[in-house]
């Protein structure tokens, strides 16, 4: 196989050390190494990444378990005739799916004892289902026994355990909407039976969250009726993009906002967090590319005889440049080829790694008390992966720049005069 004359020097100078010269060996070894630094570099950006992933995914279906996609509001009254208003957005944007009514508002508990606050929701047990999954969330009860008069409430998890409360028990519902009397402001208390408990994994929500029918709430309100309605849509990654088409399709008064505004801060600082890591993981790459020039220069230095033979042979210094960058070029490849490589083969077995680990150390790193998760969340994305090993491969070529310049500037006569 006939190849070009630099790619064959530069394959030739890559292998150099399995002849079993002494300077040959090590100079091989210190391009392993550079190899394996870009390697593990690239490996550690992978996995640290798709795990960083897999906690936000983890994390952001707990929190649409209980939020919707897009929440339209109408702060004028009530949504009459809300049904209606749900087959008119779906005419109006085939994006969306299904739609639900709501009463939400805040709201204090109490059962003599403990007071705990709370974020109350009115929903419809039967169009719920729809929008949310609220009813696979629930684990004691089930959502059907919100029937509108019977002033039943479902509590999350954690916030029925913090008034010491359980299925059948009684509890204070205290809402701000009140009548002033002559001994001053009293607020709206209304005694309700506990019907269900839910868990969603996320302890904002289950802290907190109170859920009863929304004619229920609209009465305990004062609302008159729903005061929004809860939109699903299909991709729920196009809810920023639907939520402003319908917001142009409303009348004054109304406003929609979609998943990701209402939890803007959180995702804000999941990509800050995700950006500093890659930084951070990046000098390992880095420490690699420096690892690159030592060798390459290295190189030049013990090859400069052999280089001013090329040139007195007809090679010209772009030729001596080509070689160097070609094997730099070759080195950075198999680096970030291996890097990949074991990063995904990590990232994607995960849930097989990590309780492996966690057997013969004898500890759980995610306790499920505590995280509500059994394994170890990993998702490899190649919007990740791609700039990797681009930026990294693109590295290791900067890293040649200098070596081969050097390389291309030894003159034959000096490199030649103590031979």
């Amino acid at each position: 196989m006939n190849l070009p004359f630099e790619l064959s020097v530069a394959l030739r100078y890559t292998r150099a050390g399995r002849r079993g010269r002494r300077k040959d060996g090590f100079m091989s070894f210190i391009s392993g190494m550079s190899v394996a630094s870009i390697a593990l570099g690239v490996m550690a950006l992978i996995i640290v990444l798709s795990v960083m992933n897999g906690f936000q995914k983890e994390v952001r279906d707990r929190m649409l378990s209980v939020l919707s996609h897009i929440e339209v509001v109408n702060l004028a009254g009530p949504v009459d005739n809300w049904p209606q208003r749900v087959e008119a957005f779906k005419k109006a944007d085939a994006d969306v799916v299904a739609g639900a009514p709501f009463v939400s508002g805040q709201a204090l508990m109490s059962t003599g004892r403990t007071v705990r606050g709370a974020m109350l929701r009115g929903i419809d047990p039967q169009a719920e289902p729809g929008v949310s999954e609220l009813g696979e969330s629930v684990r004691m009860g089930s959502l059907a026994d919100l029937n509108p008069g019977s002033f039943k409430i479902i509590l999350g998890q954690d916030l029925a355990r913090a008034l010491g409360v359980g299925l059948g028990d009684k509890v204070t519902l205290i809402v701000p909407k009140g009548n002033m009397t002559p001994a001053g402001f009293v607020p709206r208390m209304k005694q309700m039976t506990v019907a269900a408990v839910v868990r969603s994994g996320h302890y904002e929500f289950d802290s907190t969250l109170a859920l009863m029918h929304v004619d229920d709430a609209a009465v305990l309100y004062r609302t008159g009726g729903p005061t929004g309605i809860r939109l699903k849509i299909a991709d729920l990654y196009d809810a920023p993009m639907v939520a402003e088409r319908i917001a142009l399709t409303l009348p004054s008064g109304w406003y929609a906002q979609d998943w990701t505004m209402q939890n803007r801060t959180w995702f804000a600082a999941v990509q800050v967090e995700k950006r500093m890591m890659a930084i951070i993981l990046f000098l390992i790459v880095l420490v690699g590319a420096f690892g690159l020039i030592s060798t390459l220069v290295m190189t030049v230095t013990e090859k400069q005889s052999d280089i001013a033979i090329l040139r007195t042979l007809g090679a010209s210094s772009r030729s001596i440049q080509m070689i160097f960058m070609i094997q730099g070029a070759i080195v950075g490849f198999v680096g970030v080829a291996c890097g990949v490589g074991l990063g995904l083969a990590v990232a994607l077995n995960l849930d097989v790694i990590v309780p492996a680990i966690e057997s013969m150390m004898g500890m759980q790193f995610l306790p499920k008390e505590i995280y509500f998760i059994s394994s170890m969340p990993s998702d490899p994305r190649a919007s990740d992966i791609v700039p990797i090993a681009v930026l990294s491969f693109l590295m290791s070529l900067a890293a040649t720049v200098y070596p081969s310049w050097r390389a291309a500037r030894i003159h034959p006569a000096e490199a030649l005069r103590y031979e």
